[in-house]
């Protein structure tokens, strides 16, 4: 068994820096201090996929950077894991699935040809 230690913030953010370079991505060093944060607070893949999100959005509005705005709309529309498990259980009563009982489990039935 191999034992692992979470990355720390500088850690994270040098592999931001240099993911941000492989992908020829201007950002701000604010932009990369929120992503280190991201990063921290949720998961380096998910930070990750935000340099590419972010990116798409500053070359839309035809900056040359990657700016903290950009990097909190993409935030604001793409969830990470807890946010997203978190919405599905505030909203389950809202899904159809949750007309189902404990008993009644779906069947594969509808699929089947």
């Amino acid at each position: 068994i191999i034992t692992t230690k979470p990355y720390e913030a500088d850690e994270i953010k040098q592999i931001l820096k240099i993911r941000c370079e492989e992908e020829d991505v201007e950002i701000s060093d604010d932009a990369l201090n929120v992503l280190t944060k991201i990063g921290r607070e949720t998961s380096l893949r998910y930070s990750i996929q935000l340099i590419t999100l972010s990116s798409i959005i500053s070359r839309n509005r035809k900056a040359r950077e990657v700016t903290v705005d950009d990097v909190k709309r993409v935030y604001e529309v793409f969830l990470d894991e807890a946010r997203s498990s978190d919405n599905l259980r505030e909203y389950e009563q809202y899904f159809m699935f949750n007309d189902l009982t404990t008993d009644q489990q779906p069947t594969g039935a509808a699929m089947e040809t």
